[in-house]
């Protein structure tokens, strides 16, 4: 099986995909109608070259993936806003003269950039430094520095773990989690040589081995081995390299993702099983509405039909291919 390279992310109601340079977001409106932005993305690593480089680009593609995910987060939570007392829906097309739009934007961007930092800082708190101090209450019975590091890096992971289980409870991520099984029933079935359609889609898998969740997998699993070797005595020490090792752990974790991704080889499969069982709680089987939405983002960015020709040998009618879509909106997510 070849990677079609394309990857997403469930939004509230929807689903985003993107394919090298271009993302669309499709989000199903509460009307029922379902509303595509289309737009072009540059990642740092495509500006800045010499960042393009093994374990240096995954820290960066990591920060990327964060700020387009706020951004399209912002964008489909719009549909879902109450305007009014009334209880009417926001429109995201609203006039604005030139100055207040600016200034709007320059507001959403600055409350944006301050949401990313203090998910960072917590994130930082609560999977990096939390583990240490609770390690430590075993430090009278264990001796072994490795077995302490070993110790501190199965409480992150109990940690992450509890986190993502608690949240699935929750109904509202639940519906994320069922758009984000659309996403990858989509990729999957593009990717295994069946037409984009909903009854195919349906029947591919919910999971995939280039999923976000088994890259924080593997940073929890990179960071245990980190935390066995690395070792000192000085608590404002311990935290300082654990911050300082974060990009070292996120570039290695996203080499071993980028390879699992492209590859079937019997030891990458194995060590992306667990990444692959995780994905059990984060993806939800979808309704047909769903994969609805989550195709009509695919084909916005990607050629599928020429993807499979080229892969599979696959040949299709010269009928329409675009029969029965609805309006794209011109504007930004």
């Amino acid at each position: 099986m070849k990677s079609s390279g394309i990857g997403g992310q469930a939004v509230i109601e929807g689903v985003m995909m993107q394919n090298q340079d271009m993302y669309a977001v499709a989000v199903r409106k509460p009307d029922g109608e379902i509303e595509v932005a289309k737009d072009t993305w540059q990642t740092f690593t495509k500006k800045h070259k010499a960042l393009n480089i093994p374990f240096v680009r995954g820290i960066f593609n990591f920060i990327d993936s964060m700020r387009l995910g706020m951004k399209i987060l912002s964008f489909s939570a719009g549909f879902y806003e109450e305007e009014d007392e009334a209880g009417e829906k926001k429109q995201k097309a609203a006039e604005h003269d030139g100055g207040e739009e600016k200034e709007g934007k320059m507001g959403e961007s600055l409350m944006m950039g301050f949401a990313m930092a203090l998910a960072v800082v917590l994130a930082l708190g609560i999977f990096f430094v939390l583990p240490m101090f609770l390690s430590n209450l075993f430090r009278s019975f264990v001796t072994s520095r490795a077995l302490m590091g070993f110790l501190e890096g199965v409480i992150r992971l109990a940690i992450f773990v509890g986190y993502v289980l608690l949240i699935s409870l929750m109904k509202d991520i639940r519906r994320v989690f069922m758009y984000h099984g659309a996403e990858h029933k989509c990729i999957n079935c593009v990717e295994h040589g069946l037409d984009l359609t909903v009854e195919n889609v349906r029947k591919s898998s919910k999971q995939h081995k280039r999923c976000g969740t088994s890259f924080l997998l593997f940073v929890v699993f990179v960071s245990i081995l980190f935390s066995m070797v690395i070792q000192v005595d000085q608590v404002w020490l311990k935290i300082v390299l654990r911050i300082l090792l974060i990009p070292v752990i996120a570039g290695i974790s996203y080499e071993i993702l980028k390879l699992a991704g492209r590859s079937d080889n019997w030891l990458i499969n194995l060590i992306s099983k667990p990444g692959l069982l995780l994905q059990r709680l984060t993806t939800r089987e979808p309704e047909d509405d769903m994969i609805e939405v989550a195709i009509r983002s695919v084909e916005e960015v990607f050629d599928w039909r020429a993807y499979e020709r080229e892969n599979f040998g696959r040949t299709f009618p010269e009928a329409s291919e675009n029969a029965g879509k609805e309006k794209t909106s011109g504007g930004e997510a």
